[in-house]
């Protein structure tokens, strides 16, 4: 099946999907990493056409990313109603592993959302269970301590206070997973009639991820593993498919009683991706045995042909770390300078949007400094230690394009062409490479193509997509800059 017939519901960089429904609207949240704001959340009718609303952490101060690695920062929320409030608990990462719990309320899950709490909690990918008799209980996966684990994880439990927002009583080691020594992640708990069901994913978020299960006639458990274990998985479609990394299941019921599954997959090319983690929809029936995953197919077949998908969504402009001091009018953007560069851990002046897209065009008007220590750039951004940046640079004699890429802290001129004061940059890519060139006299013409397995996940490691976006390097003290005309377009 090619490509473009398995489409996601939300594209670019929106990985571990989690969605509740309130009346007849579903609310989706996904991780978020070093992304600021944080936590996007989107609201459907349909599950198919996806807007967002804003962001659970929308307030610098609710959240610490400083000096954090780009794929580390805010991992794997979890979204759910209860009683009026939305409620959404979260873990913020670091070097790969979970540093600190929270969880966070709103009556409107477009904002504004309380200040987080934190939970005495360990580990990651936490999760909240409402069940009829009015006790909530968290879940979340942490390193095996169980004598008889199978695996080097293990899913815990403990009970919630939905009212004080706090963790009680004993923690309870529920379940090691399904496939013996394989990493369990991503615990969800649901209630069919009296049967508790667990979903989980296991065998890592690459190629061999999948959705996996147990039930129990308690929350508490014992659980047991449902043999019928990987429930979904793309890992043996072999490394044609055209969707892989299929996982991390988050289930919801609409009005009319039908069973769906947010999941997330990649997209790649040649074997690499470089959008990131999307989210796609899948159909679940329900058997005595439990949930059956896209009954009869077993596999994603993605939205029906007439389905908007992302392309109708607007952009979702972020910046890194912390806020980024700008203003737009129109699609001409201005940012304030600052001193840290996208190579740091700091809070550089950068703006980027997720790339959606494999086939595309990002183009803006970029002025030529008024000194040799700033500069305004086109960027695309895989993470601080990989990204090509495209700028116009003043030097002692003339302006000049210069197309740079920085792998590890290095920095290796790809290009350098003559410049002018305004010069129309852009970045391209059909979906194999990426050129940087500029556009003159209506042409475009390209100063530098790199492979686009350089920007992938496979080849500069971490969890997320490329960002696509302009950055403003210099000292605090110098002017805004304005790039006109931004524009992002593609099939």
């Amino acid at each position: 099946m090619p490509a473009a017939e398995i489409r996601p519901v939300v594209a670019g960089c929106h990985p571990d999907p989690s969605v509740c429904r309130v009346g007849e609207d579903h609310y989706l949240v996904t991780s978020s990493f070093t992304y600021f704001p944080g936590l996007p959340v989107h609201r459907s009718r349909d599950l198919v056409r996806w807007e967002r609303v804003g962001h659970v952490l929308a307030d610098p101060d609710h959240v610490d990313l400083d000096g954090l690695d780009v794929s580390d920062g805010v991992w794997a929320p979890t979204i759910r109603h209860h009683d009026g409030l939305f409620y959404v608990v979260y873990t913020v990462a670091e070097d790969r592993r979970g540093r600190a719990t929270f969880v966070t309320t709103a009556a409107d899950p477009a904002g504004p959302w309380s200040p987080p709490v934190r939970l005495d909690a360990e580990g990651i990918d936490p999760s909240l269970f409402f069940d009829v008799d009015g006790r909530a209980w968290f879940t979340a996966t942490r390193d095996a301590l169980a004598a008889d684990a199978t695996g080097p994880a293990e899913i815990y439990l403990r009970e919630f206070d939905h009212r004080s927002l706090s963790l009680f009583g004993p923690t309870r080691v529920i379940w090691s997973g399904a496939v013996a020594g394989t990493w369990v992640e991503a615990p969800h708990l649901y209630r069919r009639g009296d049967v508790y069901h667990l979903l989980a994913a296991e065998g890592g978020t690459e190629r061999n991820h999948a959705v996996t299960a147990a039930t129990a006639s308690a929350p508490t458990g014992p659980y047991t593993t449902d043999p019928r274990s990987p429930l979904l998985t793309h890992r043996h479609l072999g490394a044609g498919a055209s969707v892989q990394n299929v996982g991390h299941a988050d289930l919801v019921d609409t009005p009319t009683g039908d069973t769906w599954a947010l999941v997330l997959g990649v997209r790649p090319v040649d074997g690499a991706h470089n959008l990131g983690r999307e989210v796609f929809l899948v159909p679940v029936s329900w058997e005595p045995e439990g949930p059956v995953f896209a009954p009869g197919v077993g596999a994603l077949t993605g939205p029906d042909g007439h389905a908007a998908g992302a392309d109708d969504a607007p952009a979702d402009w972020v910046g890194l770390r912390g806020p980024v001091r700008h203003r737009w009018r129109g699609r001409d953007l201005s940012l304030a300078p600052a001193p840290d560069g996208l190579a740091s851990r700091g809070r550089p002046a950068f703006l980027g949007r997720r790339q959606d897209r494999h086939r595309f065009a990002f183009a803006a008007t970029v002025p030529a400094p008024g000194s040799p220590e700033k500069h305004a750039a086109l960027v695309a951004f895989q993470n601080q230690d990989r990204f090509v940046s495209q700028a116009v640079v003043r030097s002692a004699d003339d302006v000049v394009v210069e197309t740079v890429l920085w792998d590890g802290g290095a920095r290796t001129v790809l290009a350098e062409r003559p410049g002018a004061d305004r010069q129309r940059l852009e970045i391209r890519s059909d979906g194999r490479s990426y050129a940087f060139g500029a556009v003159v006299r209506g042409d475009f013409e390209a100063h530098a193509t790199v492979d686009a397995r350089l920007l992938s996940t496979e080849d500069a490691g971490g969890f997320v997509g490329v960002l696509l976006g302009v950055s403003h390097q210099g000292p605090a003290t110098t002017p805004w800059v304005t790039v006109e005309d931004v524009t992002y377009t593609g099939a």
